[in-house]
């Protein structure tokens, strides 16, 4: 057996410092789920294909089933779990349960994820701007047109807030 090798991972999580020890072979998503226990980023295809393990990483959005945790180093990470504000939800969140942009709830997180960083860079999209931007985010259950309207709704409600 041979000895496995670590990293000295210092990193931004949810607007927390975090530092430590990590195997060199762990990905963002193991990083996340079993060493943080912050279990709003879902595993499913582990391929980069489906975007249930979307988070972003200095506001941009990463497949984190394939993306090895050292490369984070000195990087902000944001998961699903740091979108809110306290108790108050993020307006893209409210969005969501309103419009009912999630029905089983398995790629919401990855969803959620994708449309903070659609936002971020282009705070006032077209439907077809946001069909090609989460076009690798997968809906088995085909809330694509309730996941659409709620973008839309956010993209919408940020622009009143800066005029």
């Amino acid at each position: 057996m041979r000895p496995q090798s670590t990293f000295t991972l210092s990193l931004t999580i949810n607007g927390n410092p975090w530092s430590g020890e990590v195997p060199v072979e762990e990905t963002l998503l193991e990083f996340l789920r079993l060493r943080l226990r912050l279990t709003g980023t879902k595993r499913s295809c582990e391929s980069e294909v489906c975007g249930a393990c979307t988070v972003l990483v200095d506001n941009r959005p990463v497949s984190s089933c394939n993306y090895l945790v050292f490369e984070a180093h000195g990087r902000s990470v944001l998961t699903i779990e740091g979108v809110a504000q306290g108790d108050t939800l993020d307006p893209l969140q409210e969005a969501f349960i309103r419009n009912i942009g999630a029905q089983c709830g398995y790629c919401t997180p990855g969803q959620i994820m994708a449309a903070k960083s659609l936002l971020m860079e282009n705070p006032r999209p077209t439907r077809e701007q946001i069909a090609e931007w989460l076009s690798g985010n997968i809906c088995r259950c085909g809330a694509y047109g309730a996941i659409a309207q709620s973008i839309l709704e956010t993209a919408g409600e940020y622009g009143k807030r800066k005029n």
